[in-house]
């Protein structure tokens, strides 16, 4: 989720509110005042009062985004009211666009996807999807650890991570019990399993907001990245780091070859027939809705039909057939899709406004080699999200990569903001880093020391396998 710092503020203190409001509205004046100075201090005289508009907009963004003086999603509604207002000022410019960064392609990707993940959590599908992969690993306890990290991932490739964590923490709940707070067993699920979800989303454009902003992004340069094609580089790098990161904590809990019941898994809920035949009813309409939408979505390239037109039968279909209602979408996370919006809008000005070229041109002269141009920027870009949102660190980050890359010879325009986009999933330092480590560490069963052994390898193995697939990727396209 984008408002993942306050998320986890909620989840692991208690602030009085008269001092909570206190220090936010001296970080929003600070970040107000140390961005109008930056202004001062970074603009060339021939700058406009429109591009100094955009500047300022850019640091304060920022800095609104490093305090949480105003939740992330504040922002991005923030963006595109500042962006209407000032543009709006001059004749020559039309405002509009910026608020249509609401309809973008990539906004009704996302909410397709939200749609398709409300009806999967209303049917308990996903629940069923981890009924019948877990038991397939086997009854050892490193298989299972395994298979419930892999499921977790999967599913993240189509729900909210903060969703699919919560799931699946509550379901091997029982496990947890049956094992002990300081069994090794325990430690890797609770450490596992979020790390599964954060990394699962890499897997697929809706499956992280950090991926849409990387499509919008390039799509405003004219470089169409289709579902599958996304897909082609997310899911073997989520998957293989899934994988390397199950085998570092099995290294680390010494697991045994001992002997796990999966009898949790079993549901012992007695109904009358009726309504469980109205339950197979609903589970086969979604399973429908979503294979449909999945196929359309990979298929796009070769039908035709964008996927944003696709997203609108998981939309129509789940309402018109009973399967979420208006209470459902109303507790839709809404401010995702106004985070990616505002950072849309905010992207576009830059370019439009030649603020990245100009800063790019400053150090042009400078030879960098493109191998360390990729590290330096996954790096800062894991190293950002572990502290702010990874949606605003990408939104921040990608404009000026794709400026570099326009004058970076050798580099194709594609790699630098799929680097990012992937490598902000990456970031599961701290508790605060993601929401989903902050329901692992909410349940008590794990230090905040041992989230760093995921921190550290995932944030230094994940960039260099993502930078590798990538330019694999571009060579063999």
């Amino acid at each position: 989720m984008a408002d993942s710092r306050n998320y986890s503020l909620k989840q692991l203190t208690k602030f009085e509110l008269k001092v909570a409001r206190q220090n936010r509205t001296i970080l929003f004046l600070f970040s107000a005042v140390l961005s109008i100075l930056l202004v001062m201090i970074l603009r060339d005289n021939s700058f406009t009062p429109t591009q100094d508009y955009v500047l300022f907009l850019l640091f304060f963004s920022i800095g609104l985004w490093v305090t949480e003086a105003i939740p992330p999603f504040a922002v991005g509604i923030l963006i595109v009211g500042f962006l209407v207002f000032t543009m709006g000022q001059e004749n020559t410019m039309d405002a509009k666009r910026y608020v249509q960064t609401w309809s973008d392609g990539v906004i009704w990707l996302f909410l397709g996807g939200f749609f398709l993940a409300e009806g999967m959590k209303k049917t308990k599908l996903d629940f069923q999807l981890l009924k019948i992969a877990a038991p397939r690993f086997g009854n050892k306890a490193q298989n299972i650890v395994l298979g419930i990290m892999m499921t977790t991932g999967i599913i993240s490739m189509l729900m909210s991570n903060t969703a699919t964590t919560a799931m699946m923490i509550a379901t091997v709940a029982p496990l947890f019990v049956q094992l002990g707070k300081n069994s090794p067993i325990t430690k890797m699920l609770v450490i596992g399993i979020p790390a599964a979800a954060s990394i699962g989303g890499m897997g697929t454009i809706i499956g992280s907001a950090p991926n849409a902003i990387a499509v919008g992004a390039l799509e405003g340069i004219g470089v169409k990245i289709s579902f599958i094609e996304w897909m082609t580089i997310g899911v073997p790098v989520s998957v293989i780091l899934i994988f390397l990161f199950w085998k570092v904590l099995v290294v680390k809990y010494a697991i045994k070859n001992e002997i796990v019941s999966l009898d949790f898994l079993q549901e012992n809920v007695e109904t009358e027939e009726e309504y469980k035949e109205e339950e197979k009813i609903r589970k086969r309409i979604v399973l429908t809705v979503l294979i449909t939408t999945l196929l359309l979505w990979l298929t796009s390239q070769w039908t035709g039909i964008p996927v944003a037109a696709v997203s609108g039968i998981p939309i129509v279909a789940l309402t018109m057939l009973g399967i979420i209602d208006a209470d459902d979408v109303r507790a839709l996370p809404w401010d995702t899709l106004m985070l990616v919006a505002g950072g849309l809008a905010l992207g576009l000005a830059i370019q439009e406004q030649g603020i990245a070229n100009y800063f790019i041109s400053k150090i042009s002269n400078v030879e960098l080699n493109v191998y360390l141009l990729l590290f330096l920027f996954s790096i800062t870009t894991v190293t950002l999200s572990n502290f702010m949102s990874n949606t605003a660190a990408t939104t921040i980050l990608i404009p000026v990569a794709i400026s570099l890359s326009s004058i970076s010879s050798g580099l194709n325009p594609i790699v630098l903001p799929l680097v990012i986009g992937l490598s902000a999933s990456c970031a599961l330092l701290l508790p605060v880093s993601t929401p989903p480590n902050a329901i692992a560490y909410s349940t008590g069963y794990i230090d905040q020391s041992e989230f760093r052994i995921g921190g550290f390898f995932v944030g230094l193995v994940g960039p260099a396998l993502i930078i590798l697939t990538t330019l694999l990727f571009t060579i063999l396209h």
